[in-house]
């Protein structure tokens, strides 16, 4: 199986552009049209949060045609910038975000790999935290398929990255959440966003990842009192294989056209 993630897409509405600069609806419809033409398709995509901008309808509207190309089935959690109720209106058809309460967590079993989505986002707030029933959900969740190959996905990572201003606004009680993860061996990852930058690090037992962003990315700044800074870097997304001898395999692919592909020789290499 392979899993697409694409993360902080920051869609405004009738593509306007984020901070005067960046055409983020241009770098979706690109990011889209890369994904559907990969040589080996995706089985699915997530879209680990921070959908739009201001968590506006008529920017979810936007972000539905936008998205509506997808060759493959998607799946959609919010970040610090949705708003929960104006992105379940948008997507009336998408049947798993009415799976919770009134935070949008949410379990998907239609592949060889299981997702499970939890919801990190303060509303009004920067930072993120999970809630003690998102947590015993969780728990319960795992526990019913302990042999099942799972990522749990959501928006704020839960560690420390060493860029600054990021880390202020990060997840406030990731000890809780790794105490239950370290509990189920067979979560492969945890997949976050947020940071807009392609990140690592062990945690309860396992690995949980960061994605780069659709359109612009952080400015690499491993200081605590680093400004918040955005960096017209690549945009990229990320494909994680799933290999039942291997796990979960991840690459980072980069949007764009690029010269190539050309074969490791040329005709001066050749022997004749």
């Amino acid at each position: 199986m392979i899993l697409c993630q694409i993360s902080d897409l920051h869609i405004k509405a009738h593509g306007k552009k984020s901070y005067r600069i960046v055409d983020t609806a241009d770098s979706l419809r690109r990011c889209v049209d890369q994904i559907n033409q990969l040589r080996q398709r995706p089985d699915a995509v997530v879209v680990t949060g921070d959908l739009v901008d201001f968590g506006l309808p008529e920017e979810y509207a936007f972000l539905r045609r936008l998205l509506q190309p997808l060759a493959m089935p998607f799946y959609l959690l919010p970040g610090n910038h949705d708003e929960r109720r104006a992105l379940r209106a948008a997507f009336p058809d998408h049947a798993y975000l009415q799976q919770g309460g009134e935070r949008i967590e949410y379990v998907i079993d239609d592949h060889p790999l299981r997702i499970v989505a939890l919801d990190s986002v303060i509303p009004q707030a920067s930072s993120g935290a999970l809630a003690a029933a998102s947590l015993l959900w969780l728990d319960q969740i795992l526990q019913m398929q302990p042999e099942r190959p799972t990522v749990i996905v959501m928006h704020h990572p839960p560690f420390n990255t060493g860029i600054g201003h990021m880390d202020r606004i990060g997840l406030a009680d990731a000890p809780a959440l790794a105490a239950v993860v370290r509990r189920h061996p067979q979560v492969e990852r945890i997949l976050c966003g947020h940071l807009h930058r392609p990140i690592q690090a062990r945690f309860g037992g396992t690995i949980a990842s960061t994605c780069p962003g659709v359109a612009h990315q952080v400015v690499l700044d491993l200081s605590p009192q680093a400004a918040s800074q955005f960096v017209m870097e690549p945009p990229a997304f990320q494909l994680h294989l799933w290999d039942a001898q291997s796990g979960l395999i991840s690459h980072t692919a980069y949007i764009g056209e690029f010269d190539g592909p050309y074969p490791f020789y040329n005709g001066d290499d050749l022997i004749d």
